[in-house]
């Protein structure tokens, strides 16, 4: 995809706007990730182990979290460190991509968890839910973009963006279910 086509890449919600709440009731609360024990981890030590680099990636993706034990403790506390406390978005995300077993995904679970709830977990399903057949390229301009609509989006719902979150994934297992 060329920037020029991307730039022009509009999410387009296949939910009806009323619909969402149905959805986001529909969700599986219990298969939600149980790491809300690591909200403060950004603050207080102000950087992840490995350990708790591994939780995160094993929640978002069965098939690589592995990867993340090949990080070493200095690195992962380097990067993550530099990621929580940048105030520069694009440096924050590709800043956590440099660890191993961490893709846009997975960066954006741990920016939704360690850094601040106002982030969407970026997942196929809930970009299914916005129009796309396949995941765009992700980059930077996009993890904005991105970003910007979930937040607008939730907002004028009246839901948390993880609220928004559960709600695209929904509809979007919904649909695929049958």
């Amino acid at each position: 995809m060329t920037l020029a086509i991307f730039m022009r890449t509009q999410f387009r919600l296949q939910i009806p706007p009323r619909l969402l709440r149905r959805y986001l009731e529909r969700y599986d609360v219990d298969a939600d990730p149980k790491l809300n024990h690591l909200r403060d981890v950004s603050r207080h030590p102000g950087y992840l182990t490995v350990n708790q680099l591994y939780e995160l990636c094993q929640w978002k993706s069965h098939r690589r979290p592995a990867l993340a034990r090949t990080n070493s403790a200095e690195f992962v506390r380097e990067i993550t460190a530099f990621a929580f406390k940048t105030p520069s978005e694009e440096a924050r995300i590709g800043a956590l991509t440099l660890l191993a077993g961490v893709s846009y995904p997975t960066a954006s679970v741990i920016l939704h968890f360690c850094v601040d709830d106002s982030y969407p977990i970026l997942d196929w399903r809930a970009l299914e839910s916005l129009g796309f057949q396949k995941p765009p390229p992700y980059t930077p301009a996009f993890w904005l973009k991105y970003t910007a609509f979930c937040r607008a989006l939730s907002s004028r719902r009246g839901l948390t963006v993880r609220q928004l979150d559960m709600a695209l994934w929904q509809y979007s297992k919904d649909r695929k279910d049958g």
